[in-house]
C-alpha cells in the first residue's frame, strides 16, 4: 500500500499514513487531532549502475610517440 507524506498547518508535525491510492487525496487528520493538513510531494530518487567504458590497462600504441623505436 503506498505511503503518503502530509504535513500539518496547525502545529507543523510532518506524519505519513499508508492509504489506497484511491483515498490518496481524501484528507488526514494530523496524530495531534488537527485537520488543517496538506499532502506533500514525494519525490522518488533513481539509482542504477550503468555499465561504462573503461580504458584499456597496459602501455599504449608504438610508433613515433611511445614505442621506443625513435631516438
Amino acid at each position: 500500500m503506498p505511503r503518503y507524506d502530509f504535513r500539518c498547518r496547525s502545529c507543523g508535525a510532518t506524519f505519513e499514513l499508508r492509504r489506497p491510492m484511491a483515498q490518496a487525496n481524501d484528507p488526514a487528520v494530523c496524530p495531534q487531532g488537527h485537520e488543517d493538513t496538506v499532502k506533500l510531494l514525494s519525490t522518488v530518487a533513481v539509482t542504477g549502475g550503468a555499465a561504462t567504458q573503461q580504458a584499456p590497462a597496459g602501455g599504449g600504441g608504438g610508433g613515433c610517440c611511445g614505442g621506443g623505436c625513435c631516438g
